[in-house]
């Protein structure tokens, strides 16, 4: 027999979406000239958090960057490079730039989530490359990232080709669980 505390846990998890199936992945870098190829002398600095997930079909892009020298003009996710964590790619995603990306600033702030079912999300000669299929090119594109092939790139006025960019990494998971109603949860 459920116990209540049980059924009110089941109720939880339903109610809020959680589930252990849930195939969400998180992945970080950091934004420098000195990652770019070649590397490029900036005191221009960001980050980026890039949520995927291939359930929803979903993928959150949020970044934060200062000091550029020039203004941007472009950003976008490139891969797959040849060799992990080096490289030069083309534009996986939109161009030429990512939806509603600041342009023209030398520092910002950037917070979107596409729909990877559509065709708007990538790069039609991504697209192409993976056979014409928005599906293949979504599977090619997450992974990519889960192989650490793909780069986040700002392009400026001052460097055409990117001024700061950061090979994608997984997110480190929290180390510690907090208990909410009796139940221990991870939170990301």
């Amino acid at each position: 027999m459920y116990t209540s505390r049980a059924i009110l846990a089941l109720a939880l998890f339903a109610v809020l979406g959680f589930s252990t199936a849930h195939a969400q992945a998180s992945y970080t870098a950091v934004l420098d000239g000195a990652s770019e190829s070649p590397p490029v002398v900036t005191p221009g600095n960001g980050t980026t958090i890039v949520d995927v997930d291939p359930v929803l079909h979903t993928m959150r892009v949020r970044a934060t960057f200062a000091d550029l020298i020039g203004t941007t003009t472009a950003s976008h996710i490139h891969g797959p490079t040849a060799v992990a964590f080096t490289g030069n790619a083309g534009v996986m995603t939109t161009t030429p730039s990512f939806t509603g990306f600041p342009l023209g600033v030398m520092f910002g702030t950037y917070d979107h989530t596409y729909d990877m079912t559509l065709a708007t999300s990538y790069n039609p000669a991504f697209i192409t490359a993976n056979g014409g299929s928005i599906a293949a090119s979504e599977a090619a594109l997450f992974q990519a990232i889960a192989d650490g092939k793909a780069y986040l790139n700002i392009h400026s006025s001052f460097r055409p080709g990117g001024e700061i960019r950061g090979f994608l990494i997984p997110a480190p998971l929290p180390t510690e669980a907090k208990t909410w109603g009796g139940m221990k949860a991870l939170y990301r």
